[in-house]
């Protein structure tokens, strides 16, 4: 764990603790995130092998019930697997990463992650804009997972439970597992304490 000082967003009802240390890290006066991520930074448990790495910055904050956090997203990116992530985690092997990641084609693409001791990993779509909106809701069974390009109309990535439920966390993670860094910026950022109402609707 890092021994960072808490960090204080306003939009969010809880203080956010740092798991692992950035690079380098920003929140300006707009409220505008910045984690920069060293090299070879990532989570994965790969599900073919025993390698783990659990060691990307993220900055989590601890919720209680039902909520969404959603914020633009916009990496630099540089190298293949560069993110800006949003993160749900109960433990080290049960998380979950709605990442906006270069893919190994050079594309950047709304990428999923969800692990249960292993991970799994979904590439979803190809986006052509430098930033997009991600939003990660929290549900009274499970989670999901959606993107947007305006902020308005939200497209379903994935809708997924983690097993049993305690010590949840959310917040945000910035990796570049085969480059020399990756910051990411997260700005708009917005949390809500209700009940997402539909998961398929696009609101």
């Amino acid at each position: 764990m890092s021994t960072l000082q808490p960090v204080i967003i306003p939009s969010i009802p809880v203080p956010l603790q740092w798991q692992g240390v950035p690079s380098n890290w920003s929140l300006d006066a707009n409220n505008l995130l910045s984690i920069s991520a060293g090299q070879k930074t990532d989570w994965f448990l790969d599900p073919g092998s025993d390698f783990r790495i659990l060691n990307a910055p993220a900055l989590l904050g601890s919720v209680q019930g039902v909520s969404t956090l959603k914020a633009r997203v916009k990496p630099e990116f540089a190298a293949t697997f560069d993110a800006g992530v949003l993160v749900v985690y109960q433990s080290e092997d049960y998380w979950a990463k709605l990442c906006f990641e270069l893919s190994p084609q050079k594309q950047m693409m709304i990428v999923s992650v969800v692990t249960k001791g292993t991970s799994d990993d979904c590439n979803s779509i190809p986006v052509t804009a430098p930033s997009v909106y991600l939003r990660l809701s929290v549900l009274e069974r499970a989670y999901a997972f959606h993107y947007s390009l305006d902020g308005s109309f939200w497209s379903l990535v994935r809708y997924f439970n983690l097993g049993q439920r305690s010590n949840l966390q959310i917040g945000f993670l910035s990796q570049s597992p085969t480059g020399e860094g990756c910051t990411s910026t997260f700005s708009e950022i917005a949390f809500d304490p209700h009940q997402l109402s539909d998961v398929r609707s696009g609101v």
